[in-house]
C-alpha cells in the first residue's frame, strides 16, 4: 500500500494533520525533521548553523529515502523537501497531500517560533515567506496528488477534510468506513 506524504510550507500544519490522519488510517506516523533531530541528536537550527542549508538538505534527502522505503506510513515533511529534484521524484511515487496555506496564515502561525532557520536569518520574515511561497508553490503542485486549501480550522476538521479528499481521489488509502468515525 502506498504511503501518504504531507508537503507544504512551514506552518501549514503538516505534522499536526499528519498525526491525526495516521490515527484515523491506523498507520505509523513519521515527521522527517523530527527523525533527523533524533538521528543527529541536535535540532534543525543547529544543523543549519554548522552545516548550512545544503548540509541539512543532504540529510533531509537521505531521511526521505529511508522513510519512504517503509510501507503504509503517514509522513510529514519539512517545507523545503521539494527543492531537490530527486526528492520530487521520490515523492511522486506516493500519495502526496499538499497543505496549501496563504502566506498571511503561515506568518500568523510561525511569527513567534525560534526554530525556523530560514525566518530567523531575516529582518522581514513575512517577505521571506512570500519569496519561499513563490518558489516552492509550483514544486508542491508538481508532486501533489491532492491539494488541500489550508485555513484556520480545528485540527479534527482539517484531518476530516484530508480524509475526505483521500476518499475521493484514493479510496484504497482512506476507505469510507474509517472516515465516518
Amino acid at each position: 500500500m502506498q504511503n501518504v506524504v504531507l508537503v507544504g510550507p512551514m506552518g501549514a500544519g503538516k505534522s499536526t494533520v499528519g498525526r491525526g490522519l495516521a490515527l484515523l488510517l491506523k498507520r505509523a506516523f513519521f515527521d522527517s525533521d523530527q527523525e533527523i533531530e533524533k538521528r543527529t541528536g541536535v535540532d534543525i537550527p543547529t544543523i543549519f548553523e554548522f552545516e548550512g542549508e545544503e548540509g541539512f538538505r543532504h540529510r533531509e534527502t537521505e531521511m526521505l529515502r529511508e522513510l519512504l522505503g517503509r510501507e503504509n506510513i503517514v509522513l510529514a515533511t519539512g517545507g523545503g523537501i521539494v527543492m531537490r529534484p530527486e526528492n520530487r521524484e521520490l515523492l511522486k511515487q506516493h500519495c502526496v497531500l499538499y497543505l496549501r496555506v496563504p502566506v498571511a496564515e503561515q506568518y500568523r502561525r510561525t511569527r513567534k517560533s525560534r526554530r525556523r532557520p530560514l525566518l530567523n536569518a531575516t529582518d522581514d520574515p513575512r517577505k521571506r515567506l512570500e519569496e519561499l511561497f513563490q518558489v516552492r508553490d509550483p514544486l508542491y503542485q508538481e508532486v501533489a496528488t491532492i491539494v488541500l486549501q489550508g485555513r484556520s480550522q480545528r485540527v479534527r476538521d482539517a484531518v476530516q477534510a484530508a480524509c475526505k479528499a483521500l476518499q475521493a481521489e484514493r479510496p484504497d488509502i482512506c476507505p469510507i468506513a474509517r472516515a465516518e468515525r
